[in-house]
């Protein structure tokens, strides 16, 4: 009863603790839910409803049986992460309870009308304290109806995996990653002018480590080897231009047509040698649960490095709070975000930053009954996690303003 009442105590707190959503997919001109469907068919909550026997077409049914479909399905996972979280958003921002028909024709109704309200979006960050929010396409961060633009950390791996093949498929690939050394400079440059705090890319599976650097005047290049000598050179004028290298790892896309968790016990400790070499902070944001200690032993080892918010199939209750006892035994508070909601509609972002909020209040209300953690302590390492770490790494306080 005791870590019940803290519990609660720290959860009615938390709900006004500031936060940094550090990745999102919202587009600014377009951030509300244009109705029920958009957001019940968001990636994460349709895998569980399809799990749940919800068809995957369910859009080409007539209205009824689409709704009866939902309804089925989200009856049969109620209790998983996606479907407490959908849950929660019509609880609270719509006042409606998804449990028939009606309730769905509702929801849909009072979606429709949220569409079109200027101001619903920052109603929504509002509820719970979201300040900031992070996107990855310059195009995407003016945003209509709020009181500051988005965070802009450019996304570069689609650029990066074109660097690579064309090294590999110059007539004199050492010449043509020197050349690339200028356009990459060049590149990071002008982001760091535009007041972008660093820049991200994803990272497929790598056969090669950064502790060396590969001679690229041989015959028979490897991939993986160009890859890692032109993260070198990215990291150069990262470090150079005083941007971060914000890397999302542990998604593999090449075993079948669907994104796959890989868990790689070497994959932190290849990237290492970075980390080592240059001065600029690296944030590391990983997709599958067994490198949620490896993140954090990088950030214990080297002082350049920060541990982000769990990306992918790594969004689960039990990983969050097993990493929140890693990050809290080694790190400081502020070497730690736990937010990036990877959401595409503004009210995804509120049910999923619920979610980890409500984690946060659970895993903070143990620490403080058995004795770790006094009240006090608890509020503030929630405060580094959920606001201040991002915060100051991206520079919050001189980015986005809307004048």
């Amino acid at each position: 009863m005791q870590q019940e009442t803290i519990r609660e105590r720290i959860m009615q707190e938390l709900e006004t603790v500031d936060v940094v959503d550090t990745h999102t997919h919202l587009v600014g001109d377009r951030l509300n839910a244009v109705d029920f469907w958009q957001i019940a068919h968001y990636f994460w909550l349709f895998r569980e409803l399809q799990a749940a026997g919800y068809p995957a077409h369910a859009e080409q049914l007539p209205v009824r049986e689409r709704i009866q479909a939902f309804l089925s399905a989200h009856h049969a996972s109620r209790h998983t992460m996606m479907n407490v979280a959908l849950s929660r958003i019509f609880q609270d921002l719509y006042g409606i309870e998804l449990k028939d028909e009606a309730s769905v024709l509702a929801a849909d109704e009072a979606v429709k009308q949220s569409a079109v309200q200027a101001d619903w979006a920052q109603k929504v960050a509002d509820r719970l304290s979201v300040r900031e929010y992070v996107v990855n396409v310059p195009e995407h961060a003016p945003f209509e109806g709020m009181r500051r633009n988005a965070i802009l950390i450019p996304r570069i791996d689609g650029k990066i995996f074109g660097w690579v093949t064309e090294i590999i498929e110059s007539s004199n690939p050492l010449q043509a990653f020197e050349k690339l050394r200028e356009t990459v400079d060049a590149l990071l440059g002008g982001y760091s002018k535009q007041g972008c705090p660093g820049i991200m890319t994803t990272l497929p599976r790598y056969e090669a480590a950064a502790n060396q650097l590969y001679d690229l005047s041989a015959s028979g290049l490897v991939r993986d080897q160009v890859l890692m000598n032109v993260l070198h050179l990215i990291c150069e004028a990262a470090q150079r231009h005083e941007l971060f290298v914000q890397f999302f790892l542990g998604v593999e896309r090449s075993w079948c047509g669907e994104p796959l968790p890989a868990n790689d016990p070497e994959r932190i400790l290849k990237l290492s040698g970075l980390f080592e070499r240059y001065s600029c902070p690296f944030e590391l944001v990983v997709a599958s649960e067994i490198n949620n200690l490896d993140v954090v032993q990088a950030a214990w080892n080297f002082p350049n490095v920060h541990v982000g918010g769990h990306w992918w199939y790594n969004f689960r209750a039990s990983t969050y709070k097993q990493s929140m006892q890693y990050r809290l035994e080694a790190l400081p508070a502020l070497k730690s975000s736990l937010i990036a909601s990877d959401s595409r509609c503004i009210e995804w972002t509120y049910g999923k930053i619920w979610l980890v909020k409500r984690v946060l209040s659970e895993f903070l209300a143990e620490r403080v009954a058995s004795g770790w953690l006094d009240h006090a302590q608890a509020i503030e390492v929630a405060r580094d996690w959920l606001y201040e770490s991002a915060a100051r790494r991206y520079r919050v306080q001189s980015l986005n303003s809307k004048g």
